[in-house]
């Protein structure tokens, strides 16, 4: 099940993305195009108190023209490692430090049409100090029950994919 590369194509390159088109020979000798959208991964994670309570975070997504509820995350500078981003991403959007992380898995965001990767993380034995925001990030954060924060997403409150993700994953493994 698997298809090869005859010809690939860029058409885009930006500061986050790369856009290439492919032909692609099928299993079935016929070929086809590819529209594939790279990206250089990311981490998503998600701080958990000693009493249960999660850190989230409410911003404005351009793409969707939504303000959504996520768990810290970020795009993974090149060469960075993932722990270390995760822990960088936790600081700027949230002011938490944590001393313990763990690595919970990933995910592939969109894979019809993206390589994108998300590491996913749980923080723990956290302190809380102040946000370091770029520039042009807007951030509310939300301190609440885990149970609380999975019940969103079970009623639709919460539609960002990687945090439904990693919300459940740390819900069941506390249950």
């Amino acid at each position: 099940m698997e298809e090869k590369t005859i010809e690939s194509k860029v058409v885009f390159t930006g500061r986050i993305i790369t856009v290439k088109v492919d032909r692609v020979l099928l299993e079935n000798d016929r070929t086809s195009f590819r529209e594939v959208v790279l990206h250089p991964g990311a981490v998503a994670v998600l701080p958990v108190f000693e009493n249960g309570d999660v850190v989230l975070v409410k911003q404005f997504r351009y793409p969707v023209g939504e303000v959504l509820i996520e768990v810290p995350a970020g795009k993974l500078d090149q060469g960075e490692d993932p722990e270390e981003c995760a822990l960088r991403e936790l600081r700027e959007e949230t002011g938490i430090r944590a001393d313990k992380v763990h690595y919970v898995g990933f995910i592939y965001t969109s894979p019809g049409f993206s390589n994108e990767k998300i590491h996913l993380y749980i923080a723990e034995q956290l302190s809380q100090s102040e946000q370091e925001l770029d520039f042009d990030e807007i951030v509310e954060t939300i301190r609440l029950p885990l149970k609380d924060a999975f019940k969103m997403c079970v009623e639709g409150k919460i539609t960002d994919a990687k945090t439904i993700a990693l919300l459940s994953i740390a819900f069941l493994k506390r249950s």
